[in-house]
C-alpha cells in the first residue's frame, strides 16, 4: 500500500478537555478511521457529541475486545499517523510507561512498533486549565505534577509529537498530511 492510499488513525480518550474542538478538526479531514476508547463512547454520550462524530461518516471501531483486535490495521500498513486526541492523564501515564491495556494504549504502541508516527493533543498540559464539562459548564483544572511530568517525558519518545492546544493540533496534522502528499 502506498503513503498516498493509508489512511489517518484518530484515537479519543474519555476527556471532555477540548473534545468539540477535536472533533471539528477530525471533521475537517477525509480518509480517517476513528477510535474510542470505552471511556470516550460514554463521555461523546454525555456530551451530547454523538451527532458531531458521526457527521463525517468516518469509521468508528469502538473499545469492544480484550484484544484489541484493530490493531491489527497497524501491520497490514493501513495508517501513515496516528493522532490521540484529546489525551487524558490516564492515557499519557500508560503511554509513558509502556501500558497497553487499552484500544487506544494498544494503538499507541503498534504505531510505535510499526514506525507509524504519532501526534498526541495532552489535555493536561499547564498547572492550570479551564475545560468544558457536561452541560455546557466549564471548570478549573489542576494538574498535579505527575501529570505534568509524563508530558515531558512523552515529549521525548521517538517519533511523537505533543501538542498542547487545538492550532497547535491542527498544525501538526497538516504538516503530516502534507509529507504524505510528497512521498
Amino acid at each position: 500500500m502506498t503513503t498516498q492510499q493509508q489512511r489517518l488513525a484518530w484515537a479519543i480518550t474519555g476527556s471532555g478537555h477540548y473534545l468539540r474542538e477535536s472533533l471539528v478538526i477530525l471533521n475537517s479531514l477525509e480518509n480517517v478511521d476513528v477510535f474510542l476508547s470505552r471511556a470516550a463512547a460514554e463521555i461523546i454520550q454525555q456530551y451530547g457529541f454523538q451527532p458531531l462524530l458521526n457527521a463525517k461518516g468516518h469509521r468508528v471501531y469502538q473499545d469492544k475486545t480484550a484484544s484489541s483486535v484493530p490493531v491489527e490495521l497497524f501491520y497490514q500498513g493501513k495508517y501513515h499517523a496516528l493522532v490521540i486526541a484529546p489525551a487524558t492523564s490516564n492515557t499519557i501515564a500508560k503511554m509513558v510507561y509502556g501500558f497497553s491495556d487499552s484500544l487506544v494504549t494498544n494503538l499507541f504502541a503498534q504505531a510505535g512498533k510499526t514506525r507509524v508516527p504519532s501526534i498526541v493533543f495532552a489535555c493536561d498540559t499547564a498547572p492550570e486549565l479551564e475545560s468544558e464539562a457536561p452541560r455546557d459548564n466549564v471548570v478549573k483544572v489542576y494538574p498535579r505534577k505527575i501529570d505534568l511530568d509524563n508530558i515531558a517525558k512523552l515529549k521525548t519518545f521517538e517519533a511523537i509529537t505533543v501538542v498542547e492546544d487545538m492550532q497547535n493540533l491542527s498544525e501538526s496534522i497538516k504538516k503530516s498530511l502534507q509529507s504524505v502528499l510528497q512521498s
